[in-house]
């Protein structure tokens, strides 16, 4: 049987029109999204003070090549908001603007002009997706990924987590928001008939998204006596001769499959959580080669990957 032909990409956002003032990583993140479902997606960057000829977004400096990556498709343009002249170029923009895309804290965009009373007041359609640390009143606080990541329990040591969790979940979660925001103006407008509905006002919060992604450790999921923990012996990372390897036999048949590889006698769900089989797994793992294993997984249906 043949399979199916892959579908092309849906494009809901088709004719949707975006506009972001977002810098760094969770704004360009989230417009990358947003440019992959169609949206046309204008970005207006500071002038470069570091270096001229280069991007104003502390991105474009750091790391050229994520910037390069983030920015495919979208129309960039520069315009320093201070001036009379960036005023007047942004306000070009918005007015041909569906969803507009920030990331200052509230008192830097009122200082422009910005707020959402403002804005509606001037484009009652248009609407806006604040991405902002942190929810409410705690706008105005400093903070990174990683701070919201610590705060949401996320950074157990002193090593640094191994990608910018917080930063990432929030630009779906924005992109999601421009989604709701797109649905809202369609229903308004199918349902009243009114060829200009009006625009409504979408916070995402970086410390909410990282909180989102810790509740599996919240309800104790992810924690040492947690089954996707480390409590179960058919879901953790172990040492074999050349490498390492992740197994994730959660399910009671994949666990059947990983302890006849290793001639452990399992007799039930409980037993996986036994330290005679961790001790059991672990030795049979310690013994085979990231080839034994490799080939292992294909020939006795066990979810498993090996690592140097």
């Amino acid at each position: 049987m043949s399979l199916p032909r892959p579908r092309s990409p849906l494009r809901a956002l088709r004719g949707v029109r975006v506009l972001s003032l977002a810098l760094n990583l969770p704004g360009p993140a989230a417009l990358m999204r947003l440019r992959a479902m169609g949206a046309t997606c204008t970005k207006l960057e500071p002038p470069a003070t570091a270096k001229p000829g280069t991007s104003g977004d502390p991105m474009g400096q750091y790391n050229p090549a994520a910037y390069a990556a983030l920015h495919v498709g979208v129309k960039v343009l520069t315009a320093d908001l201070k001036t009379d002249a960036g005023q007047k170029r942004l306000h070009t923009e918005l007015a041909r603007t569906q969803v507009l895309l920030t990331s200052f804290r509230p008192s830097a965009l009122a200082k422009l002009g910005l707020g959402w009373k403002a804005l509606h007041a001037r484009y009652p359609s248009l609407s806006v997706v604040a991405i902002v640390g942190a929810p409410g009143v705690r706008a105005e606080e400093p903070g990174h990924d990683l701070t919201y990541l610590a705060e949401a329990g996320l950074v157990p040591g002193l090593a640094l987590p191994a990608t910018l969790f917080a930063d990432m979940a929030g630009s779906l979660m924005a992109s999601e928001a421009v989604l709701q925001a797109a649905l809202h103006q369609n229903e308004r407008y199918s349902g009243s008939g009114d060829p200009h509905p009006r625009g409504v006002y979408l916070e995402v919060a970086l410390s909410e998204a990282a909180h989102y992604l810790a509740l599996p450790r919240t309800w104790g999921l992810t924690q040492p006596t947690g089954a996707v923990g480390g409590a179960h012996a058919g879901y953790r990372v172990y040492p074999c001769k050349d490498g390492r390897v992740t197994v994730a036999a959660l399910e009671p048949h994949f666990a059947a499959s990983l302890c006849q590889a290793a001639g452990v006698v399992a007799s039930d769900l409980r037993a996986m959580f036994a330290p005679a089989t961790h001790e059991a797994i672990a030795a049979f793992f310690r013994a085979q080669t990231r080839e034994q294993l490799d080939r292992l997984t294909v020939a006795q249906d066990i979810p498993l990957h090996t690592l140097p």
